[in-house]
């Protein structure tokens, strides 16, 4: 009887490590796509469109990718901004080739706990724009300032000065210069 006391407990034990993992992940995600969303939100306009969202992740989440797509020129990434020896090594966190090129199933679950907490609001037309709440420039103003996200962040600022294109011509720019990317079955590990 103690055996079995014991393995219910350790599964027990598991089961909730497992959940503040995951639940770790999603804020981490959620962080990210929020300071995304903020840099790209001004008075009059947000980020337009899924497509551009999920393009903008992708450069944001690799920099090493982000990199290769900068325009010459560009004499250096921002002081403290440019990739690491590990980042230039390691896949941060998995994408999906999808049809459309980097893909991460998450994004609805993201976009709707941002939603539902008031940071964002978006519309469900065609092409939704993504707007931060002045709760979620607050938020995002407030990641922004810890050492954790504010690499993040410059990145981001980065992303908004070089990148500000539509979701189409993200999807061009990355399946131009990003074939290693792009040149995979759909559904597979970016």
């Amino acid at each position: 009887m103690t055996h079995s006391l014991d393995f219910e407990t350790a599964a027990a034990r598991m089961r909730t490590q497992q959940r503040a993992a995951e639940q770790r992940e999603a804020h981490y995600h959620e962080a990210r796509v929020l300071l995304l969303i903020s840099q790209f939100t001004t008075a009059k306009k947000g980020l337009a469109g899924l497509t551009k969202l999920a393009k903008l992740d992708f450069l944001l989440r690799y920099p090493a990718m982000l990199e290769r797509l900068l325009p010459s020129g560009v004499a250096s990434w921002p002081e403290g901004t440019a990739p690491t020896g590990p980042e230039r090594l390691a896949v941060e966190s998995r994408m999906t080739r999808y049809k459309y090129g980097p893909w991460d199933q998450r994004y609805y679950n993201i976009l709707g706990s941002l939603a539902a907490r008031g940071l964002i609001t978006y519309g469900d037309g065609a092409r939704a724009e993504f707007l931060a709440t002045p709760q979620g420039v607050a938020a995002a103003t407030a990641l922004a300032a810890t050492p954790e996200w504010s690499v993040v962040a410059d990145r981001a600022k980065l992303l908004k000065r070089h990148f500000n294109k539509s979701g189409s011509a993200l999807k061009d720019l990355i399946y131009d210069r990003l074939p290693d990317a792009v040149d995979r079955p759909w559904r597979t590990e970016i």
